[in-house]
């Protein structure tokens, strides 16, 4: 289900313990206070249905169906649900009915933007496949406007369809591009030093508001160095920056992050266990493995499969 705005969006209070999803009008918490009793993460799925549904599996979190079976658990998966492969608008369906079954449950399921996400709202589709202009094909647009006929005819269903205030950039602005659950940080990229100055509200809100159209593009918050683009805790070529994610981690009152976005040859941490890098490459596009970050009474595990 597309998430729908009912009404002007507004942050909502820090210390709410949980949100609504789906086609209710207020978006997610950019931070939950309570430790749930089963806190866990995936990463990167790139429209890749099937090994979405994988992961999910393996944690639990659907059954055979596809249905919501993780009771009160809550999930964050950091981003990057688009390109790369075919089954995208799958995919957000998936976990838009999720964020709605959990939330019944009394648990939570919060896909947050990555990228990727982000750049199809840029009309940035260097990575969009055959298959996923196909899928927006038929999306209506108006004929006569120049924007859109800037984009060869078969990209121009999508373009209508991820433009900041259109159907689904309206969803993906449900969608945090931060979020903090109890002493658990995730974001796709990093979160860095300036970034949680700033504050997570403030972040989610820019985003949020330049995806309705409401607001202008965040570059700070999207373009580079910014929490969905950063590499500084997961790059294997440089050693990662942890004096500045000890200094992100205190400033937001946090034990670890958890980010997506450079593919490892497996989950790993780094940095003392402050950060725990969890994009695997389990799309088919990669060919990794399976991995799913669970965090129980404070200790961190991860659960692995082919």
């Amino acid at each position: 289900m597309i998430w729908l705005l009912a009404c002007t969006p507004t942050t909502p209070d820090a210390t709410t313990d949980s949100a609504p999803r789906g086609a209710w009008s207020t978006p997610p918490p950019s931070r939950i206070e309570r430790q749930p009793e089963r806190l866990l993460s995936f990463a990167d799925v790139h429209g890749d249905y099937v090994r979405a549904q994988e992961v999910l599996r393996l944690a639990g979190l659907i059954d055979d169906d596809g249905y919501w079976s993780g009771g009160t658990a809550v999930v964050v998966q950091t981003g990057d649900q688009l390109d790369r492969g075919g089954g995208e608008k799958n995919i957000l369906e998936l976990f838009e009915r999720l964020s709605e079954e959990a939330w019944d449950a009394g648990g939570g399921f919060y896909p947050l933007l990555g990228n990727h996400e982000t750049m199809n709202v840029e009309w940035d589709f260097r990575y969009v496949t055959d298959r996923g202009f196909k899928d927006w094909e038929d999306f209506p647009y108006d004929e006569t406007d120049p924007d859109i006929l800037e984009f060869p005819e078969e990209q121009r269903g999508r373009a209508a369809a991820f433009r900041p205030g259109a159907e689904y950039a309206v969803q993906l602005a449900g969608h945090n591009l931060v979020m903090q659950v109890g002493d658990t940080v995730f974001v796709h990229g990093g979160v860095l030093p300036t970034h949680a100055e700033a504050g997570l509200d403030a972040i989610n809100g820019d985003v949020r508001s330049w995806m309705l159209a409401e607001g202008p593009l965040p570059e700070k918050w999207i373009g580079t160095d910014s929490p969905v683009w950063t590499r500084a805790y997961s790059d294997d070529e440089e050693p990662p920056a942890c004096e500045d994610l000890t200094a992100a981690l205190d400033t937001l009152g946090a034990s670890r992050m958890v980010v997506g976005h450079t593919v490892q040859d497996e989950a790993n941490p780094a940095c003392d266990g402050k950060v725990w890098k969890m994009d695997v490459g389990m799309a088919r596009y990669y060919g990794g493995g399976l991995a799913v970050l669970e965090i129980v009474d404070g200790e961190v595990a991860v659960i692995e499969g082919e």
